[in-house]
Order: C-alpha cells, then sequence, then structure tokens
C-alpha cells in the first residue's frame, strides 16, 4: 500500500520534471540553441521511461520520434496538411523522416455541422 503511494507521488513528480524539461526545450529553439533543447528532449524522455510515465499527446508532437530532436514548424520542420488522408505531415529537417497524426474528429466534426445544416 505504501508502494503504490510512493510510486504515483514519484510518477507524479516525473510527470512535472517532464513538463518542465520540454517548456525549457522550447524557450531554447526560440533563443536558437538547439543543442540544448534536443538534450532536454532527451532527458524527459530518459524520466519517462525511468519512472514508466507517458509522454503527454502534446509533447510527444513537439519532437521527432525517429531521431529526439525538437520540431520547430519552419525552423528545424515542415508540416503539411493532406486533406486527401486526412492527416498532418510533419518532415523533420534533421533526418528527413516523416511522421503522420490523423486528424479524423475535425472530419468528423465538419460532417455533423453539413448535416446540421441541411436539416
Amino acid at each position: 500500500m505504501v508502494r503504490r503511494k510512493e510510486k504515483r507521488k514519484q510518477q507524479e513528480i516525473a510527470s512535472q520534471r517532464m513538463g518542465i524539461l520540454f517548456s525549457l526545450a522550447e524557450k531554447e529553439v526560440l533563443g536558437g540553441n538547439l543543442k540544448w533543447a534536443d538534450r532536454y528532449i532527451e532527458l524527459a524522455r530518459k524520466i519517462g521511461m525511468k519512472y514508466n510515465v507517458r509522454i503527454p499527446k502534446v509533447y510527444k508532437r513537439s519532437f521527432c520520434k525517429y531521431c529526439y530532436h525538437y520540431l520547430l514548424p519552419g525552423v528545424t520542420s515542415r508540416v503539411r496538411l493532406n486533406s486527401s488522408r486526412h492527416r498532418v505531415e510533419i518532415r523533420c529537417f534533421n533526418c528527413g523522416k516523416t511522421m503522420f497524426f490523423p486528424y479524423v474528429r475535425e472530419v468528423k466534426e465538419r460532417r455533423r455541422e453539413r448535416r446540421r445544416k441541411k436539416n
């Protein structure tokens, strides 16, 4: 019982530290220090793996899942919307790989709005 509470507390602290590291990484990229930003992301990932804490979706999309570099649209990555396949395509300038994220929820909302307008 006590160990579970300790583990949960450690996981909460780990998630807070990951959030701090990601905010520091964002500040460093905006300041032009890409190496520091990449280091902060590396530390955040290690903390997450050590304490078995998932990286939130907001932060997951801010770094390349292949080379773990921070992605800043226009500076370290290119973002495109592929409307035919309903997805966001993010291309990393460091490794050249492309990541895909669906945006099906938004498409479904548009369909619902069109149906409401017809009725």
